[in-house]
């Protein structure tokens, strides 16, 4: 086993940022389409909902910033064109979203991918013994089950 100068195996770290690389494509794909929905709301709901969608990709924003820099942290290059992230992307793709509804679904549905794909890496990170990336995967997975939960209440339903 060869370790990296974090104390990492380096095999491992190679296979934590491919998963990370893969969260990152989602992640991007997510915010363009929290962007949209913020620009695109209508409806009654439009003033609470435009300042949700902003905060929720201001946020996702930051995210993306921080799964990169762990993924430079680790060795590896994040991904970085629009290709790429379509080409890795496992969300669903939200086009000309305006109906409040369609907008909160399309979230549940995009973090649930994202949920996913988050405790795959949290599973290699313990394995890795890569306790950055796996706290990291921990507040993620926190944040966003409880935007899960209210979404889905938002809905009607239940989680």
């Amino acid at each position: 086993m060869t370790l990296n100068s974090i104390g990492l195996d380096t095999k491992k770290t190679k296979e934590l940022a491919d998963e990370l690389n893969k969260l990152l494509a989602n992640f991007q794909l997510y915010c363009q389409n929290l962007r949209g929905i913020h620009w695109n709301i209508k409806g009654r709901a439009f003033f609470d909902l435009h300042v949700k969608f902003e905060e929720l990709y201001t946020d996702a924003n930051l995210k993306v910033d921080e799964i990169a820099e762990r993924i430079l942290t680790l060795g590896a290059t994040p991904l970085h064109t629009f290709e790429d992230y379509t080409k890795a992307a496992k969300v669903p793709v939200g086009k000309n979203v305006s109906k409040d509804e369609k907008a909160v679904k399309l979230i549940v549905d995009s973090l649930t991918e994202l949920l996913k794909i988050e405790r795959k890496i949290l599973e290699a990170s313990e394995e890795a013994n890569d306790e950055g990336t796996n706290a990291m995967m921990s507040d993620f997975i926190t944040e966003q089950e409880k935007t899960v939960w209210m979404m889905k209440a938002w809905l009607g339903e239940t989680v």
